[in-house]
């Protein structure tokens, strides 16, 4: 997308925004918050800090239609290491588990990963930002806790290997609302029989929003920079000599 100069971010605009890595979704919040002043900022879908790729963000008076955004399917090419487990289902934890792949196919691989399209039921991950009694599930699991959470049906539309060289896959999935990625590849992991973790995420498109009309991060900040150029240029011409 064009940042165009007859923007009104704080009247109200939809932008597509790059998540960077490391970057949790309020992050890109609170700095185009901060970089514009505007009060209200919200996103449509949570990337975890690990995923990078598209994001839906929106300001001002638009942030009414966030939940439209929030409900529309996504898609994902995701990089899953098969022979270990971690707690949080992906790299941000140690491995707690390894076994053997030594008879893990790319017949395997592709018959495993294609039984998983379709209607199915998921747990959110103990590492996750869902919350149970008001409280992030990650903040149970940084003491050791483990609580009960209610399992919810999400929808694989597709999911379609890329690249097979084990011990890693790579793959595209396209999937409803909801649907944690890390949680699908570590029951990926149990069917194969050697466990799996998620090691790379990118989310390429949201419903029609593709990934390669983002902006990054750099982008909001020079046109930022070029905006407020603008308005003292003006503010200069006006001054009378």
């Amino acid at each position: 997308m064009i940042l165009s100069p007859e923007f009104d971010l704080h009247e109200g605009e939809m932008l597509l925004v790059r998540k960077p890595k490391g970057w949790t979704s309020f992050d890109v919040v609170n700095k185009i918050r901060g970089l514009f002043h505007i009060a209200k900022v919200g996103h449509a879908g949570t990337l975890d800090p690990m995923a990078t790729g598209l994001l839906i963000i929106c300001t001002g008076k638009k942030t009414k239609e966030i939940d439209q955004y929030a409900g529309l399917e996504k898609e994902y090419n995701a990089t899953m290491i098969l022979g270990a487990r971690t707690s949080s289902f992906d790299a941000e934890t140690p491995v707690i588990e390894r076994r053997s792949i030594d008879d893990v196919t790319e017949e395997t691989v592709r018959a495993a990963l294609a039984s998983f399209a379709g209607y199915q039921t998921q747990l959110a991950p103990m590492w996750s930002a869902a919350k149970v009694d008001g409280k992030r599930l990650y903040k149970y699991a940084r003491n050791g806790v483990e609580v009960q959470r209610r399992p919810r049906e999400v929808n694989v539309y597709s999911i379609v290997p890329t690249r097979i060289m084990v011990p890693e896959v790579q793959f595209t999935v396209v999937c409803s609302k909801g649907t944690y990625i890390r949680a699908l590849v570590d029951d990926i992991g149990k069917l194969i029989g050697c466990g799996a973790y998620l090691t790379a995420l990118e989310r390429t498109r949201i419903d029609q929003f593709c990934l390669t009309d983002a902006v990054t991060i750099d982008d909001l900040i020079d046109y930022r920079r070029n905006r407020q150029d603008r308005i003292e240029s003006h503010e200069n011409r006006s001054i009378p000599r």
